[in-house]
């Protein structure tokens, strides 16, 4: 097994993409756009897996709840997993409704022994209904979240080894709440099971004005990859001795195919210089 580096798959870049699948390793598919799709659908995604290796990714499952997951969701999940059979699927480690009501975004939950019980729970869950359970990611949040008795970094650490669950790293949701909460992202690092990483994110954002003439970085998707998350990501090559895949994820203003595949190049750039770094210091 190797590093590998890919694109997260979406319909105006899919002409990009199958044409310069030679340059992107893999390609990771929002698994819950196909919750309701029927078997001709599915076969469509099947067939996408056969042409360029395949990895799916939830959004709505709300992992991180001491509310059990919907069932009828993680059956959707099974039945996509099945159609597509991806190399692995992630799912954030949010919840995104309560009380019956949706929340309309992924939010990050009291950082508790109670949350990180729930999260074991439906992980296991998981586990029963779909037959695996997800790698967990990492979230942005624009509020430290209130009743947390941990920080973010113990909170990711105690539901991994608890669940005993792998871990999909978002560089940017760290590199933003890092810069947000004036927390080191490097000690975030060092503070996270490096051995559980399986996946890498990485992705964009943008300044936005919060009260009191503060300013927050959002992340949204809709710009380039910073140089402070191809540092992160060097700086966890550094560290990490197992391989590596790595996603970047881009969901508007898609600028022009080649910027993308340049973007995929600096990654593997900073992979290899945080391996060799590894090498040498062993």
């Amino acid at each position: 097994m190797r590093d590998r580096v890919g694109l997260g798959w979406r319909a105006e870049l899919a002409a990009g993409i199958l044409t310069h699948a030679d340059r992107i390793d893999l390609v990771e598919v929002i698994a819950d756009d196909w919750f309701e799709c029927g078997r001709r659908e599915l076969r469509a995604l099947r067939t996408l897996g056969a042409q360029v290796p395949l990895v799916l990714h939830g959004v709505g499952l709300g992992l991180a709840s001491s509310v059990p997951v919907d069932g009828h969701r993680l059956e959707a999940m099974a039945r996509v997993l099945e159609a597509a059979r991806p190399e692995f699927w992630s799912e954030h480690l949010a919840f995104v409704r309560g009380g019956g009501r949706e929340i309309g975004h992924l939010a990050a939950p009291p950082r508790t022994a109670a949350t990180i019980e729930g999260a074991t729970a439906n992980l296991d869950r998981a586990r029963t209904i779909v037959g695996s359970a997800p790698l967990l990611e990492n979230i942005a949040t624009l509020i430290d979240p209130p009743g947390s008795d941990r920080d973010e970094a113990v909170f990711v650490r105690d539901v991994a080894e608890t669940a005993n669950a792998e871990l999909l790293l978002d560089l940017h949701n760290l590199h933003a709440n890092s810069v947000n909460f004036g927390f080191d992202a490097l000690a975030y690092l060092d503070a996270l099971p490096i051995h559980r990483i399986h996946a890498v994110h990485l992705a964009g954002g943008r300044w936005i004005s919060a009260s009191g003439g503060q300013r927050r970085l959002l992340d949204d998707h809709l710009h380039d990859v910073p140089e402070a998350v191809f540092t992160l990501l060097e700086e966890l090559g550094a560290r990490s001795l197992r391989p590596l895949t790595i996603i970047v994820e881009r969901d508007g203003s898609y600028p022009p195919i080649a910027a993308l595949l340049d973007e995929l190049d600096q990654a593997r750039g900073a992979l290899a210089r945080g391996r060799a770094r590894r090498v040498r210091a062993a």
